[in-house]
């Protein structure tokens, strides 16, 4: 069972380094991450077919704007994740739980205080994207694994043997 964040992983930040964020005047232009949506489509056909959710958090302006950006780039008709399998919370440990109660296995955030709290998900990934230099001024503990673009992440989930 995978599961994936929103802002950082799926969607590009914006400069401000926010949870989920949208450029502000155009969100809908906010850009995918490069390799996100196919490598997602792989993985929803292959290993972890009906078993991607997608967790992010966020309050209810930007849980509407995802909702309206996931639909505007047909992330769920494009990927083959079910849309009832978008889950929202109000604050990061909130996730935790919820990857519990799913029985997610495996987790790609990219920040290391959401994933510090998942001790229930025995393979946590680090996503760097656009920011690799993250790891000099930020140690990767040897509980996540850092992955620097989605092409690295398919990779790394494909070849997992305990989906």
């Amino acid at each position: 069972m995978l599961g994936v964040d929103v802002g950082g992983v799926l969607t590009s930040r914006a400069a401000d380094d926010q949870d989920t964020s949208f450029f502000s005047s155009q969100p809908m232009l906010t850009p995918a991450v490069a390799g996100a949506f196919d490598a997602l489509t792989t993985l929803a056909a292959g290993p972890f077919a009906g078993r991607i959710h997608i967790v992010s958090k966020c309050g209810p302006k930007i849980a509407a704007l995802t909702r309206e950006w996931l639909g505007h780039h047909e992330f769920f008709e494009r990927t083959g994740i079910p849309s009832a399998n978008l889950h929202f919370v109000r604050r990061r440990p909130e996730k935790a739980p919820v990857c519990a109660r799913l029985g997610i296995t495996h987790f790609i955030d990219d920040r290391l205080d959401v994933l510090v709290h998942m001790t229930t998900v025995p393979h946590r990934y680090l996503f760097l994207g656009d920011a690799p230099e993250r790891t000099a001024s930020e140690p990767v503990p040897p509980w996540a694994v850092p992955a620097t673009s989605w092409t690295d992440l398919a990779v790394l989930l494909a070849a997992g043997r305990d989906h």
